[in-house]
């Protein structure tokens, strides 16, 4: 076993022995599919601490040759596998952390790729004897001689493949020649049996071309058949809950969110593993990078991106174009380029359906707010700190302090929040009860047998606060909020819901520039 070349599988054995580990081994069946065909490219990208390396580890251990990794499989889903045994450690694998080698040669990226060709072509000198000669120190000349000898095929894995694109201090010359020497490593060889790449963003687009079009790509906007195995599934996290128990109530409020096409419920799987580990719900992905890396995103000054963050902390979604985004932490032009980069980086989620943005869960949220602490978003804080005295005020039907809250809110933030309608009213009213959702889920637009109840706050299960339906009017009256939601039976849309329960009607005049509210107490 050499360090690049059949590392073997104490990597992924280790992470087998750990206290929890979730069963991942169902993606090698998706890699058996594709090897020694025309798609044997593959190019996954996650957000960090989402399992890309431990894939990379699991990869490496079942196909690679110089090992016996049967006991350590036997046990998972994929000895169930009908080509489990046929391409069990029967191949050379090569597995490359870009990372690691930018580091030891000091973030060069001429000195990185020579230094990363020396060190595999010793390696395969060591396993292959006489077959490589001395002369030869290209790695892609190495490995097209040693086929035409061996006619045996290589593995490739290579993660954080994207790591010198994620980094500002590379020039567009010294990305450009990392991408041809990926290209002409992998591109057309006979070979590569596999090439499976892994990182944080999607392969770099040059214009509307790809360096690297020989890839499938799956990614956070685009994971088709791999996102399963993206974080953690619903059912995975349920099943630790029950196991471990802990309350998966609480466990789904802080760390779901994410969604795919058929799968719309992922967890992070660093935060999931801590709060089961350590018995306490808190930011742990996020304490792997500290929020000023968000901070520097999100306070770009593209037109549109505060008013985006603003709605998204509103818990509003936010439509965009993914497609222009030129998979780089360097390059962009729009709101549009930075909401994507989000997406990729696990701050944001994607709905695919809608082509719109969120923000996921509890534990993001928080990194959110953190991040807005500064002198460009003073207002934005400032309405958010008084979200307890709104919510106080509301338990409490003191429907005057509610309009006197949402008044100074609204004209606190005028520059951003300004009325047109009802939806914009919306908008600052959920940013007035941002600090509902610690114990609420909101519901936008409720479905009712007779309409949609504008906001509807229902009680987490862990909550002994009372449920709300929120109506809003605009140029009308509260009176006339609430008696819609009596005449349209918005409350009985919550069958489900047993417990005290407030209507809340609140209008905004745009003459007088107040707003106005009523709140009546309703039992279910």
């Amino acid at each position: 076993m050499g360090v690049y070349l059949n590392p073997g599988n104490d990597r992924f054995r280790r992470a087998c022995n750990s206290e929890i580990y979730i069963d991942k081994t169902e993606l090698i069946t998706k890699t058996n599919q594709v090897l020694d065909t025309e798609q044997n490219c593959i190019c996954i990208s996650r957000p960090r601490r989402f399992g890309k390396s431990m894939a990379a580890y699991m990869l490496a251990a079942y196909y690679g040759k110089d090992c016996d990794s049967s006991k350590i499989f036997a046990p998972y889903k994929i000895a169930r596998d009908k080509d489990y045994v046929k391409h069990l450690n029967r191949y050379h694998v090569i597995l490359l952390n870009i990372q690691n080698f930018l580091s030891i040669t000091e973030y060069s990226v001429d000195a990185m790729i020579s230094y990363l060709q020396e060190e595999v072509i010793e390696e395969l000198r060591e396993v292959f004897p006489e077959k490589i000669s001395e002369q030869v120190k290209n790695l892609g000349v190495a490995l097209d001689k040693l086929y035409s000898k061996t006619r045996e095929g290589f593995i490739f894995i290579i993660d954080e493949w994207d790591c010198i694109l994620r980094d500002k201090q590379y020039s567009d010359y010294d990305q450009k020649k990392y991408l041809d020497f990926i290209r002409n490593l992998l591109k057309d060889k006979a070979y590569v049996s596999l090439a499976y790449m892994t990182g944080i963003l999607p392969i770099k687009k040059y214009g509307t071309h790809s360096a690297l079009n020989m890839f499938a790509e799956y990614s956070m906007t685009s994971p088709r058949g791999f996102a399963e195995y993206i974080g953690f599934t619903d059912k995975e996290v349920k099943d630790l809950c029950e196991k471990y128990g802990v309350d998966y109530t609480r466990m789904e409020s802080w760390y779901d969110g994410y969604t795919f096409p058929g799968i719309p419920h992922i967890y992070n799987p660093k935060s999931v593993v801590d709060a089961i580990r350590f018995r306490e719900f808190s930011s742990y992905w996020t304490q792997t990078e500290t929020y000023e890396a968000l901070k520097i995103y999100i306070d770009l000054n593209y037109d549109g991106l505060k008013d985006a963050i603003v709605k998204m902390l509103a818990g509003e979604q936010v439509t965009i174009n993914p497609e222009r985004f030129q998979n780089d932490m360097t390059t962009f032009n729009s709101k549009d380029d930075v909401l994507t980069l989000l997406v990729h980086l696990g701050y944001l989620a994607f709905d695919r359906e809608q082509s719109a943005v969120f923000i996921p869960n509890a534990e993001i949220r928080g990194e959110f707010r953190n991040a807005i602490m500064g002198e460009q978003w003073k207002d934005i804080v400032v309405a958010l700190e008084q979200s307890d005295r709104l919510l106080k005020a509301t338990w409490n039907e003191d429907s005057e302090a509610v309009a006197d809250i949402l008044d100074a809110v609204h004209s606190e933030n005028t520059s951003i929040l300004t009325y047109n309608d009802e939806n914009s009213l919306s908008c600052v009213v959920s940013i007035a009860y941002y600090n509902a959702m610690k114990e609420y889920m909101k519901i936008r637009e409720f479905p009712t047998g007779k309409g949609f109840a504008d906001i509807v706050y229902l009680p987490k299960k862990y909550s002994d606060k009372p449920a709300m339906i929120v109506e809003l009017k605009y140029d009308k009256s509260p009176e006339g909020a609430i008696a819609q939601i009596k005449e349209k039976k918005y409350v009985e849309s919550l069958e489900t819901y047993h417990g005290n329960l407030l209507l809340v009607g609140i209008n905004y005049d745009k003459e007088s520039k107040k707003h106005t509210c009523v709140i009546e107490k309703w039992s279910c």
